[in-house]
């Protein structure tokens, strides 16, 4: 068997002071130096992180709050849209029945209008049947005062001829 040698394994006390009191030393010199920077760094981001998340919040709020905006709006604008249309309907069916009205009513007055002229023409022709019959009863009259009726009988003929004069006029 060998003999090894292990030295370099023994422990000395000296030592390991000096190693304690170096990384005492390291330590407080980072602490002075680096710890302070990046405890205000890691701060730094720390805060940074908790706006990002309170902006993110705000935004978040915003956007619901502008949904709830958009919402209403949108529910008044369908609302106005339906008594916008129900307005141009009851407007359009109003429209219709004045027009039937005046359509009706023209159609009135054009009976009525009618009716008058045949009344008119009825008596015209009534007017004209009584001239006929005027200028027919003073032709007979002519005709009896010309010639002497002596009998019933010169009378009776008379009156046929002058009835059948006025059957051939209608």
């Amino acid at each position: 068997m060998t003999n090894v040698n292990f030295e370099f394994l023994t422990i000395d006390p000296v030592t390991i002071i000096g190693v304690l009191c170096n990384t005492l030393i390291l330590f407080l010199v980072f602490k002075k130096l680096l710890f302070g920077r990046v405890k205000a760094i890691l701060d730094q981001r720390k805060e940074e992180i908790s706006k990002t998340y309170k902006d993110a919040d705000a935004a978040l709020e915003n956007a619901k709050s502008m949904e709830s905006e958009y919402t209403a709006k949108l529910s008044a604008a369908r609302e106005e849209s339906a008594a916008i249309v129900k307005d141009a309907t009851a407007r359009a069916t109003k429209r219709s029945d004045e027009i039937i009205e005046e359509a009706k009513q023209e159609a009135r007055s054009i009976t009525v209008k009618a009716n008058a002229d045949i009344e008119a023409e009825k008596k015209r022709a009534v007017n004209q049947i009584k001239d006929e019959i005027s200028d027919i009863a003073v032709a007979i009259a002519e005709k009896v005062v010309s010639r002497q009726i002596d009998n019933d009988e010169d009378q009776q003929r008379l009156i046929d001829g002058f009835i059948s004069e006025i059957g051939d006029v209608k």
